[in-house]
């Protein structure tokens, strides 16, 4: 088992910047990537960004490139998410996944993709 525990979420204006962050614990040695998906209200969920453990790939949505930044620290166990330049369209909850070396139902771009999951953290964007 892995125990996700994000961070960092609040409220911020529009053009501000915050990092969320999302520790991890427990068979990291099962894990061979990371995700960062949101849910605003009423909308589904949403793939942002991706990380993989070991060779530090990285991949986004369309609308967070250049904006967002995933990042991770290995000795941490913990992976970031940097959101700067920030937008009310960003507002919804954030939530941090892990993805085993053994998931071959999905890819990395879909929440079927990953088997563990963080409690969430909520990101409000004003304008």
């Amino acid at each position: 088992q892995v125990q996700l525990v994000e961070s960092g979420g609040g409220l911020v204006q529009a053009g501000g910047s915050l990092r969320l962050s999302c520790a991890a614990s427990g068979s990291i040695f099962s894990i061979n990537a990371m995700g960062w998906f949101r849910q605003a209200p009423g909308e589904e969920r949403e793939f942002v960004a991706a990380i993989t453990w070991s060779g530090g790939s990285t991949f986004y949505i369309d609308s967070v490139k250049g904006r967002f930044t995933i990042s991770r620290d290995n000795a941490k166990n913990t992976v970031y998410l940097q959101m700067s330049t920030l937008k009310p369209e960003d507002t919804a909850v954030y939530y941090c996944a892990a993805r085993r070396t053994t998931n071959y139902v999905a890819s990395l771009f879909s929440d079927r993709g990953y088997d563990y999951w963080g409690q969430g953290t909520q990101v409000t964007v004003s304008s």
